[in-house]
């Protein structure tokens, strides 16, 4: 009986998994209704106020993410955001605790952050990244994994740490590429 038991849980478990597993879901359009071309969002993905995201082409937001955007997030053309990544556009963790029990009947917090994010054409986001409010990463920018964001970061840095800063850019990575493939020179970073 328990071998049977057994049998039929592991086939229920094996359905129930092709149903409710984590999907890509493609997009024609973004959430202000633009036409966009290859916008990939995972269906484990959250996102709240999505009619302050802007998306535009090409755009791909991995799995189990946070996306809180009340105050206008902006994802550039290109830019990849992996899994485990929370992006967020205010933040309370200051006024909570300054507040205490007070927090719910206080209209106007002090330590309240609120801020619009913008991330660049062609960044990568690595897995458990947090970006605060009011951060602006710039174009061709790679963030490691685990750094917590917050600030205004240059074109085609390599950020990471906590907190996060420049650690060198991505120009002679690239550099290599371009000379071993020179075909690649008229569309780098177009």
């Amino acid at each position: 009986m328990n071998k049977i038991r057994r049998h039929i849980s592991y086939r229920l478990s094996v359905f129930l998994q092709g149903i409710y597993r984590p999907k890509m879901l493609y997009r024609k359009r973004n959430f202000q209704g633009k036409r966009v071309a290859n916008l990939r969002i995972g269906s484990s993905t959250f996102i709240d106020h999505p009619e302050q995201l802007f998306l535009t082409d090409h755009v791909y937001i991995g799995h189990h993410n946070f996306i809180e955007a009340s105050n206008k997030i902006v994802i550039g053309t290109g830019c990849q955001i992996t899994s485990f990544v929370s992006i967020t556009s205010h933040s309370s963790h200051h006024a909570i605790r300054l507040y205490g029990s007070s927090y719910g009947s206080v209209d106007e917090k002090i330590g309240y952050e609120k801020g619009t994010i913008e991330i660049g054409d062609f960044t990568f986001i690595g897995p458990h990244v947090t970006i605060m409010p009011g951060t602006i990463i710039g174009k061709g920018c790679i963030v490691a994994a685990y750094s917590l964001v917050k600030g205004n970061f240059p074109d085609y840095s390599v950020i990471a740490g906590n907190p996060a800063q420049v650690v060198k850019g991505v120009k002679d990575t690239d550099k290599k590429y371009l000379e071993q493939y020179p075909e690649l020179v008229n569309l780098y970073m177009k």
